[in-house]
């Protein structure tokens, strides 16, 4: 059963369309302090976002896996991944899983250390947790380009 009704979306920033839920998703990420490429979902037909409560939504066509290649890891996205999102923070997720060994494992939680230590973390409902680097859920095209400025800066 879907959590997004008419009346939320009322209230929400509401889009649709892969191409700028693309963008708004890794906006919102960016905004929250979080890498710009952990949720990399296809095909994305909605999106949507309540300032007031920090509630997301994201509706694909079809369930996703992505690989993570820096470090390894699959990642599988359900057709709607639902959140409530605050600064450095995702709490509540629903509709991501990462595989450990040959077990699908929920998520529920994730966060970036505050101050930065370039670490993330990720929590299951259990309390079990894994740190894996940042820069690993960072596209890598927005990385490079980026660098480039700053480097344009530094000269």
């Amino acid at each position: 059963m879907s959590l997004i009704t008419e009346e939320l979306k009322a209230k929400a920033e509401y889009y649709q369309g892969d191409k700028l839920c693309q963008e708004k998703s890794k906006f919102l990420l960016t905004e929250m302090g979080l890498p710009n490429g952990l949720l990399p979902l296809q095909d994305i037909e909605e999106c949507g976002y309540v300032k007031e409560t920090g509630f997301v939504w994201l509706k694909q066509k079809k369930s996703t896996t992505h690989k993570f290649e820096k470090i390894g890891k699959l990642v599988s996205y359900a057709t709607e991944v639902t959140a409530y999102v605050e600064p450095k923070k995702i709490k509540k997720l629903s509709g991501v899983k990462t595989k450990e060994l040959l077990v699908w494992i929920t998520l529920n939680e994730i966060f970036v250390d505050d101050p930065p230590t370039g670490k993330i973390t990720f929590k299951t409902p259990t309390g079990l947790f894994r740190t894996f680097p940042v820069s690993a859920f960072e596209v890598e095209e927005e990385v490079k380009e980026k660098e480039a400025v700053g480097a344009v800066k530094e000269i």
